[in-house]
């Protein structure tokens, strides 16, 4: 089963008024993505910049193609995609 690890940093300078209706559609989506099985975790930051989301069963097309309609996407500073390869002797 294979894994793609995004890393979401916001642009917190630059929020518009909304940003808690954003939030709450935000979650929404997330939690269908959990629904659906593509969405194994997601971690919030502890600086609250950003989070970490870890697919599942989807390639790196897929994961940046679901990224992008993320309401929080327009908002992003920076999103670096890494696909994971499990180390089957541990």
């Amino acid at each position: 089963m294979n894994r793609i690890l995004v890393i979401l940093t916001l642009d917190m300078e630059n929020l518009p008024g909304n940003f808690q209706e954003i939030l709450r559609h935000e979650r929404e989506v997330v939690s269908q993505w959990k629904k659906d099985g593509v969405l194994e975790q997601l971690y919030l930051r502890p600086t609250k910049n950003g989070a970490v989301l870890i697919f599942k069963d989807i390639d790196e097309e897929k994961a940046n193609q679901l990224m992008t309609t993320l309401p929080f996407y327009p908002l992003r500073k920076s999103m670096e995609i890494f696909p994971l390869i499990k180390d089957s002797e541990i």
